[in-house]
């Protein structure tokens, strides 16, 4: 579990990915290999994709079979990511053709789904760490005058287990994590990592030929529109608090191919509420539950002064919709035509749009509805 963040302001840790992680461990590895040194470097440097360089401690050194096994500790600083604290190793295997090979090992999954930027069988390293360990690995081969080529196995300790806490099994890759990374850094509470699974989850579901798509905000609702409409897993989309990472991604991919037919969108009520208010990041750190807009929202549907003042008193959005309801106001459609309205905006016509509201018990309470434009 993520340790509780402090009350005081202070700047937050960058970290670094699992393809930097990777990469560092074959840096250490060739060296130990091609230099003629006895000294294991206990630090080796990276070079970024964008110039910087950065220096990682190596964890260990271990023989094996034709080569060498170097580990690292990968540090995600202070973004809450899967990966923190997990130990990320590199098996690097001299070989006599020339060139690199990739291959998964311990704890790093295979893909076995269409829609990835990876093809079925390959190991789910991604292009770019795979082309951070080459270019590495090349210069230190030329450096050394080096002929042959490299295997390069990566893999991570309890990998497939960690991976049970992210979405890669319902993205197709099964046996473990994704070696990542597109800038070598971890931005703090950016969850690139989680983004980026949200995209490719949208991938595989469109690759698959999946027409109806339902992202959810969490496993509640998941599991409510999910029985609503027996959907397969791969058509569910766990967005959790990033709408605006579907919503964005589904607005691209429509505008060259129009594949896609329903998108449902399916949250908790309070959730909702700040979608309704415009916010793409429904996180508590980002935006809030806006009681004077719920107040407003009930006054135009001829709320009394003092339900309206109960309501800008709410303790939670479940409080001010029981008020409602017990007064014969329908919030919950309200939030959710709003929400449908605000959501129009970034999703194409020919796309039928629902947006569903559950309370604390899973159950649905309001749905909203735009069919289809021809």
């Amino acid at each position: 579990m993520w340790p509780e963040s402090s009350e005081e302001v202070k700047p937050l840790k960058t970290g670094l990915t699992t393809g930097c992680c990777a990469t560092a461990c074959c840096v250490a590895g060739a060296q130990a290999l091609l230099s003629q040194s006895e000294n294991l470097a206990r630090k080796v440097e990276v070079s970024l994709p964008k110039g910087q360089v950065v220096s990682l401690d190596i964890l260990a050194y271990q023989e094996i079979s034709g080569g060498i096994r170097v580990s690292t500790i990968k540090d995600a600083g202070d973004d809450p990511d899967a990966t923190h604290g997990a130990t990320v190793f590199v098996e690097l295997i001299l070989t006599t053709s020339e060139g690199v090979t990739f291959e998964a090992a311990e704890g790093v999954g295979t893909v076995t789904k269409t829609g990835l930027v990876l093809e079925i069988g390959e190991p789910a390293i991604n292009p770019v760490p795979r082309k951070m360990m080459l270019e590495h690995l090349l210069k230190l081969a030329q450096e050394t005058a080096y002929l042959g080529g490299f295997l390069v196995r990566v893999g991570i300790i309890n990998g497939e287990e960690i991976a049970l806490k992210t979405m890669n099994p319902r993205l197709g890759i099964m046996g473990g994590l994704s070696i990542l990374g597109t800038t070598g850094i971890v931005r703090p509470f950016s969850c690139a990592a989680y983004i980026a699974s949200i995209h490719q989850g949208i991938d595989v579901a469109r690759a698959n030929a999946f027409t109806h798509l339902a992202a959810t905000t969490g496993n509640a609702s998941e599991e409510a529109i999910k029985a609503h409409y027996q959907l397969q897993e791969t058509a569910l989309i766990e967005m959790g608090d990033f709408v605006g990472a579907v919503l964005k991604h589904i607005r691209k991919l429509e505008k060259r191919d129009q594949t896609l037919l329903k998108l449902s969108i399916c949250g908790g009520f309070g959730k909702l509420t700040k979608l309704a208010n415009g916010h793409m990041d429904l996180n508590s750190r980002v935006s809030s539950i806006d009681f004077d807009q719920l107040a407003q929202i009930a006054a135009d549907q001829g709320a009394s002064q003092a339900l309206l003042s109960d309501i800008k008193g709410a303790n939670t959005s479940i409080q001010a919709l029981t008020l409602c309801n017990d007064a014969g106001i329908d919030l919950a459609l309200s939030i959710c035509q709003k929400a449908l309205i605000f959501c129009r905006q970034y999703i194409p016509a020919h796309i039928e749009l629902e947006i569903w509201a559950i309370n604390r018990k899973g159950e649905f309470v309001a749905m909203a509805q735009e069919p289809a434009k021809k």
